[in-house]
């Protein structure tokens, strides 16, 4: 049995309510796969009759799983190369500049929505390799604890190893662990993973220099887009800088910030008048 339209309806709804993340017609397809694990784990096929009966008997603990199921995004090593380009030959020696004169620099980040850990890592990787005289404070955050967990145990099987992740930074950053990968543990203590939701206040560990939120505004409507903008603005210090995802801007939605050509892609800093 496909998905009844009032069960699409009360899932898109929960999942709207516990994370601004819009469900739109036509998405019913990945409702029921995201979900059928869930239904399989409670005695059924069918997830349909499996989301009739959670709606007759809510259970936290369920519908916590089921969100949760339907927030996890797709990740890799070095996803979309242009915003690492951008970190290393604009976004950290620009950060330096501004900084010279101050002793042994400290760089905090923040890695927002980061899911199984693929891109908190890959920053500290790429900054490790690039300045390694530059100390990194990480902070990695996404709604879904168990991606949360899974990115802080930063072990990784062969095929995850194998989405996006150049060889020499495979021999030089990870241990081989059985049949998987073990990120190198000083990296490992340079991160700190934590479950957050964007719709909350920021995570403590800012201000932060650098705010990495890729790919997941495009989920948001735009009341939340500038809600979730505003409160990066609460914790990016002043010459900071934000990298979104390839098909995310801040134009037309938050006027506090100024974009920055960098290569074929683009970084923001905000106004000067917020930034004042």
């Amino acid at each position: 049995m496909s998905l009844s339209a009032d069960s699409f309806a009360f899932v898109a709804d929960l999942v709207r309510r516990r994370s601004a993340i819009q469900l739109e017609a036509g998405k019913e397809y990945l409702v029921e796969s995201r979900l059928l694990p869930i239904a399989r784990a409670a005695g059924t096929t069918d997830v349909d009759t499996y989301v009739r009966g959670l709606r007759a008997t809510p259970s936290p603990a369920a519908l916590e799983a089921v969100v949760e199921a339907l927030t996890t995004n797709e990740t890799s090593w070095l996803r979309d190369a242009q915003p690492f380009h951008a970190l290393t030959e604009h976004v950290v020696p620009q950060l330096l500049e501004d900084r010279s004169g101050f002793g042994a620099p400290t760089l905090r980040i923040w890695s927002a929505a980061c899911s199984s850990g693929q891109e908190p890592y890959s920053i500290a990787m790429v900054l490790a390799d690039a300045v390694p005289q530059v100390q990194l404070r990480i902070v990695a955050t996404d709604i879904n604890q168990l991606m949360v967990d899974r990115a802080r145990a930063g072990r990784y099987s062969q095929l995850e190893i194998n989405r996006g992740l150049p060889a020499p930074m495979l021999v030089k950053h990870f241990t081989r662990i059985g049949a998987d990968w073990e990120i190198a543990p000083a990296l490992r203590s340079a991160i700190s993973f934590q479950r957050h939701n964007l719709l909350d206040a920021p995570p403590p560990g800012g201000p932060f220099d650098v705010v990495f939120l890729r790919n997941v505004l495009i989920y948001f409507d735009l009341a939340t887009k500038r809600d979730v903008l505003r409160r990066v603005q609460q914790v990016l210090r002043p010459g900071g800088y934000l990298l979104l995802g390839a098909a995310e801007t801040t134009i037309g939605i938050d006027e506090g910030w100024e974009r920055v050509a960098v290569g074929r892609g683009s970084v923001y800093r905000l106004a000067a008048r917020r930034a004042a």
